[in-house]
């Protein structure tokens, strides 16, 4: 490598063209018969260094998301008997529920699911390039204590209501205070018809009115999670019974 293609090198660095810097470096690995000329060439760095942004965008969306499970469509078991079909995911996976903000409501038995399903989309969504947030309730709740007491709960509330996918999983597995209902709703109400939220919850929807348990905010609060969603009630099994029986099938059989 000669001086002017290490300097070349060192200034893409400098100017943070790290997807160009590769793939620079790569070409002046070929011979010189088989180095492209210059318009292929800069065609080339410009692709390389659009691909490189792309993969490290994806990536700071996936981290940031939090999401409980490394979960991909193609492993969902759709069928119109589980409640799920292939094309109504496919609808999902193209990301235009987020550009329409529209919720995704999926309800059913424990373990049938349900959170896969959702980290599956958001997923596909961070590999959209949609910067997106995953909370189970728990920690939500957990979350949002701790920034009340630390001085970032508007910090917080600014954060989730510009993410353009929210995921709320195992909505409905404990009691809502007062404090939570307001919040519930604010973040609600910063994001209808400006963000898509995904619901995860054992409780069918037609029960949730209920659960909030104050008729004022179950109101507001359920208008701003149905008026504009996506309804799945997920069926069958659970998935925590059968994954350990397919191993053992499987296991069994490698020993034969």
């Amino acid at each position: 490598m000669n001086t002017n293609t290490t300097a070349t090198l060192e200034h893409f660095n400098q100017l943070k063209l790290h997807g160009m810097a590769a793939r620079y470096e790569a070409v002046t690995q070929l011979h010189s018969h088989e180095q492209p000329d210059a318009h292929l060439l800069t065609a080339q760095l410009a692709e390389a260094e659009l691909s490189y942004r792309a993969h490290r965008r994806t990536e700071l969306c996936l981290r940031l998301s939090k999401l409980r499970y490394n979960a991909v469509p193609e492993q969902i078991n759709c069928s119109a008997q589980r409640g799920i079909t292939k094309e109504q995911l496919a609808g999902f996976c193209d990301g235009s529920f987020i550009d329409r903000a529209e919720n995704i409501l999926i309800t059913g038995a424990t373990g049938c699911g349900k959170s896969y399903l959702a980290c599956a989309i958001g997923r596909q969504a961070c590999m959209l390039g949609y910067r997106t947030i995953y909370f189970s309730m728990n920690r939500f709740i957990e979350a949002l204590a701790a920034a009340r007491l630390d001085g970032t709960y508007i910090k917080l509330l600014n954060l989730i209501s510009k993410t353009p996918l929210l995921i709320f999983d195992d909505f409905g597995l404990q009691p809502l205070t007062h404090d939570m209902r307001i919040t519930l709703l604010q973040i609600l109400e910063d994001r209808y018809a400006a963000g898509a939220t995904i619901i995860t919850s054992q409780l069918p929807a037609d029960k949730w009115y209920d659960y909030i348990n104050d008729p004022t905010h179950a109101d507001a609060i359920c208008d701003r999670l149905t008026a504009n969603a996506h309804r799945i009630s997920l069926k069958g099994e659970s998935m925590r019974m059968v994954a350990p029986l397919y191993e053992g099938i499987r296991f069994f059989f490698c020993l034969s």
